[in-house]
């Protein structure tokens, strides 16, 4: 035992998240205790498949609960005598998700690469080569944190829910419609929102803001995220949305949309479903907005070859491509200049140097 509270020094940090800043503290950390031979072998023998479904379907869940909780806490204190704004607001929600996406990303994103999102998913498969195989795996996965997300709010809220539904019941609004029962799990419309153009439209551009920034954030080349700051940033993304359009209806997540309506579908009708034929738009337009939005940044925006100069990407034909572009331009970024440099005496023949445009 002596030698056990004896281990660390004065100023050494304990285990814990000290491990987090051991490259960036001045102070010592205790060492952990040697990794066994028997973890290892555990470690190893774990499929590679089902630790990436897994972190997917984790980190939807930290992204969708805490948002849906903050919703419910709003909703179900709509009558309190202490106030509504006592229990949370519009700008709270907004948080709730952002914060709870900066967690999934920092929680999960090292295992799976932290998708969280159909859309991101088949994105990265059109454009960065992910494989086509995983993208079902992937897609379930994600869904199926949304459905658990949405199953425990169900259990933890439940004598609130009950005494909500049976109040709107009574009032002769039903359980589906905005700002109802179902609504604590998902989107639905205004009663007024009858025009779906609109509402395609709606969910179309907000989507789209959201996949140009989180595609940015993700761009290695980009000198102004860090990877720090990322699953911050892609996460205030989410919240601006949600402060500036979610009174008038958007979804912003497959996933997200679906998994929980299900769960609504369960407790509350499938009415859920059907409610303005407004369900087709919740669940299915973040994939073609994500698209465009990724493809315009693809397109007009991304810069392969700043991205090869730092060392964040191959020419898909090695050295000898990237010699060819040189050739053929006259011109090349400095980073990728300096990577050809390490395996040739000499860069006259290929004329490199800082770009001129």
């Amino acid at each position: 035992m002596g030698d056990e509270l004896n281990r660390l020094h004065t100023h050494d940090l304990e285990l814990g998240a000290t491990e987090a800043v051991t490259k960036h503290y001045s102070r010592h950390v205790v060492a952990a205790k040697p990794v066994s031979q028997r973890k290892l072998d555990f470690e190893h023998r774990r499929p590679r498949w089902l630790r990436e479904c897994m972190a997917e379907a984790t980190g939807v869940f930290y992204y969708v609960f805490p948002g849906i909780a903050a919703i419910a806490s709003f909703t179900l204190n709509a009558e309190s005598p202490l106030g509504v704004t006592a229990f949370g607001s519009l700008f709270q929600i907004g948080w709730a998700f952002a914060i709870g996406i900066a967690f999934a990303i920092i929680t999960c994103a090292p295992t799976s690469g932290g998708h969280f999102n159909p859309a991101i998913t088949i994105c990265f498969a059109i454009w960065q080569g992910f494989p086509w195989r995983k993208v079902p795996h992937y897609i379930f996965s994600q869904i199926f944190g949304a459905f658990i997300a949405g199953l425990l709010l169900m259990g933890m809220y439940w004598p609130e829910i009950q005494v909500f539904k049976e109040a709107s019941i009574a009032s002769g609004k039903g359980l589906v419609y905005n700002g109802g029962p179902a609504s604590l799990l998902c989107t639905f419309p205004n009663p007024n929102q009858t025009n779906l153009g609109y509402l395609f439209f709606t969910e179309f551009f907000v989507d789209s803001f959201i996949g140009i920034v989180i595609w940015a954030n993700l761009d290695p080349a980009n000198p102004f995220v860090s990877p720090v700051s990322a699953p911050f940033a892609i996460g205030l993304a989410y919240a601006t949305m949600v402060w500036g359009f979610a009174d008038i209806a958007i979804s912003t997540n497959l996933a997200r949309d679906l998994g929980t309506r299900i769960v609504a579908a369960i407790f509350f009708g499938g009415e859920s479903f059907s409610y303005l034929n407004y369900s087709w738009i919740a669940i299915l337009v973040n994939i073609p907005a994500t698209i465009f939005a990724t493809g315009y940044y693809e397109f007009l925006m991304r810069d392969s070859l700043s991205s090869i100069g730092k060392g964040h990407a191959v020419h898909e034909d090695g050295e000898e491509g990237l010699r060819r572009h040189i050739t053929n331009t006259g011109h090349i970024e400095t980073g990728a200049a300096n990577t050809l440099r390490k395996n040739q005496s000499s860069s006259d023949e290929y004329n490199l140097g800082k770009r001129t445009d």
